[in-house]
């Protein structure tokens, strides 16, 4: 049976490539409303389930991977940065703290579903102003949650990782492919 990757993110097709799976890549069109009262692991979920279920409407006969994360400091929920204002922001907030990174996952096929979350404790070091400027100019931050990418050069950031890294990349690879055999994915 097909299997169909909801998102756009290249991140999460090399993920599934790294696994040797063989799927296609359909970017749902969701508008991505945060609801102010959902806790992270609401928001990442219920983003997922959103995503799976768009693509599932023009394909109902396949298995649906919609995926979504979330960067979460002091309760606060970064996205991407739209700005690079907002964006060395977001990493002066970061700096020489934990923060928890959520994913979200939804799995959809034609008789049955499964949505989970995945969080990460990060810890950054203490980041200098120059840290900052010199990583906002590689433009790697601007599509990222919380403005920082674990896999590229926001790696140097990172002092402590407790969680699924591959969760921080934007799949929890092991989980989601466990959750796909449950389902009955061969």
């Amino acid at each position: 049976m097909k299997l169909i990757l909801a998102s756009s993110s290249p991140r999460r097709k090399q993920l599934l490539e790294m696994a040797n799976l063989h799927f296609d890549v359909l970017v749902s069109d969701i508008d991505e409303q945060i609801q102010q009262n959902e806790t992270p692991e609401q928001i990442v979920q219920s983003l997922a389930y959103q995503k799976a279920k768009a693509v599932q409407a023009a394909h109902s006969d396949a298995y649906i991977i919609g995926a979504d994360t979330v960067v979460v400091y002091n309760g606060s929920v970064l996205g991407k940065p739209k700005t690079k204002e907002e964006a060395a922001d977001m990493l002066r907030m970061l700096s020489g703290k934990t923060h928890q990174v959520y994913t979200g996952v939804a799995i959809v096929s034609p008789e049955k579903e499964a949505v989970f979350a995945e969080r990460t404790e990060v810890t950054f070091w203490d980041l200098t102003e120059t840290d900052i400027y010199e990583y906002i100019e590689t433009g790697e931050p601007m599509d990222k949650a919380g403005a920082y990418g674990i896999q590229g050069k926001g790696a140097l950031f990172v002092k402590r990782i407790e969680g699924d890294y591959f969760s921080v990349v934007g799949l929890p690879l092991s989980r989601t492919i466990r959750e796909l055999k449950k389902l009955g994915w061969q």
